[in-house]
């Protein structure tokens, strides 16, 4: 990413002068005048770091290095401009994201057995990380309040294959009405005056003041207030922001620690840190605040991040009867689809037992299927859950889905087209029609290099193509 040459405004400077000092504020100054570094995170779900580095290399000369200790991340050398536009990207195998913003995930250190809550989820980096440590099984739940960055969360949950998550579109701050002593692990990133993230959104420098950190800090204590009514009494919640000030960090928890019960945990980082502050402005915080950490952007060669890990430890009263959705759909049990999805089995050479594993949701003709270990007894109050299976047509045979085509890559072994050339490639992947006979009939799954892209089905003018209209808009690299 190209840095626009960015400044630290006299309001920056002055705050970042008193917490930090000249010399920490001279190097910050030069540092969000570099070009960032880009680093990318292997989709462990779908492949590891030694495979995508070479094919990176490979096909599209991007070289990359191993992060130092942070796992499955790489730093990308060359080609930059590349990333975001290669098959690899657009399937899933990897996602574009900073390496402090993969530090929150790996603290809450999820498992399969938990069940998760992303409070504050779009565009869904932290939340497909929380994802893949869970191995892509269980219950995450997460939600966003802006529409269209939820539109933007599913588009990421579809493009990474994620078969564990529920998405809800809501105030986090009113979420704890419909749940509550329910979560055994949540991370809250909150939205923030991202002073952390000055060098690839410079424009932060055009409105940050002191006097707009009193409105963030009442959203971010809100937010946490909710999410300690949602989690079990010993349940583990991660708070963090991509900025540095302590109004918003420190000032927040321990106002927190005044009222409601728990305590700060002590965590390893991967990357150089500092501890939390425990004193700012002759005000004294509660001296385990010291366990928080903050990672310093011009130490790293990333953004600046507040971490800290907290465990509930006491009773939260309930102030408000939890509600409860009036159920129009819920979970079709798989007896009830067993007939088209075994029909459909058959035709793909998928094994029944592997679609046994999976829970569905029939939504007038489009079928979804999610995680069989996914719980949540009001399905109700999701605007997604799962992802695309399949659509059933007037003949009530299933049109499978590129999304689950993707997601059951493994297991297919009929009724595949392999593409034999970069035009025909291109074709697919922008929704077109391969003029080609193939010796199928009705639908098939699309394969290249060796990889299952999606499906398509077969008419008389050749395979049309159904890869998601979504995603045929990002421009990809094909000249290899």
């Amino acid at each position: 990413m190209r840095n626009q040459g960015y400044t630290l405004s006299d309001n920056i400077t002055t705050y970042l002068l008193e917490l930090y000092g000249e010399e920490a504020v001279g190097k910050y100054s030069a540092f969000i005048k570099k070009d960032a570094e880009q680093f990318i995170r292997v989709n462990s779900i779908k492949t590891d770091s030694t495979i995508l580095k070479q094919k990176l290399s490979s096909v599209y000369k991007i070289e990359t290095e191993e992060a130092g200790a942070v796992p499955n991340a790489l730093r990308v050398l060359s080609n930059h401009n590349l990333t975001g536009k290669t098959i690899e990207h657009i399937i899933g195998e990897y996602y574009v994201q900073s390496l402090s913003s993969m530090i929150p995930a790996l603290v809450l250190k999820p498992d399969k057995s938990d069940k998760v809550l992303d409070l504050c989820s779009a565009p869904g980096s932290k939340t497909t990380q929380l994802a893949e440590l869970m191995q892509n099984k269980g219950t995450l739940v997460v939600n966003e309040i802006q529409l269209d960055r939820v539109k933007t969360l599913i588009y990421n949950l579809d493009r990474m294959n994620i078969m564990n998550t529920g998405v809800h579109h809501n105030r986090g701050e009113w979420l704890s009405r419909f749940y509550y002593n329910y979560f055994d692990k949540i991370l809250v990133d909150a939205p923030c005056s991202g002073l952390g993230i000055m060098q690839k959104k410079g424009e932060v420098g055009n409105w940050w003041s002191e006097q707009k950190l009193s409105g963030l800090a009442e959203l971010q204590y809100k937010l946490l207030v909710s999410a300690l009514r949602m989690l079990k009494e010993g349940g583990e919640l991660v708070y963090s922001t991509c900025t540095m000030t302590v109004e918003e960090n420190e000032a927040v928890i321990d106002k927190l620690m005044k009222k409601y019960p728990f305590e700060v945990l002590p965590f390893q980082l991967p990357l150089k840190s500092i501890d939390a502050f425990t004193q700012f402005r002759s005000i004294d915080f509660h001296p385990s605040l010291k366990e928080g950490k903050r990672i310093i952007p011009w130490e790293i060669g990333s953004e600046g991040f507040f971490l800290v890990k907290i465990k509930k430890t006491g009773f939260i009263e309930q102030t408000a009867k939890p509600e409860t959705a009036k159920s129009r759909f819920g979970f079709t049990p798989f007896k009830e689809l067993k007939t088209y999805l075994t029909k459909t089995a058959e035709f793909f050479g998928i094994p029944v037992d592997k679609l046994a594993e999976y829970k569905y949701i029939l939504k007038s003709n489009d079928i979804f299927f999610v995680d069989g270990c996914f719980e949540d007894d009001n399905p109700d109050r999701f605007n997604r859950i799962g992802t695309k299976f399949g659509t059933l047509d007037k003949n009530k045979e299933i049109i499978l889905h590129t999304q689950a085509a993707q997601v059951l890559a493994n297991t297919i072994s009929n009724n595949i087209y392999d593409i034999t050339s970069m035009d025909e490639l291109k074709n697919y992947l922008q929704g077109g029609i391969i003029k080609k006979e193939s010796g199928l009939k009705g639908q098939t799954v699309i394969r290249f290099n060796g990889v299952i892209l999606g499906t398509a089905v077969i008419g008389n003018s050749g395979i049309k193509s159904r890869f998601p209209r979504a995603k045929r808009t990002q421009e990809i690299f094909l000249d290899f």
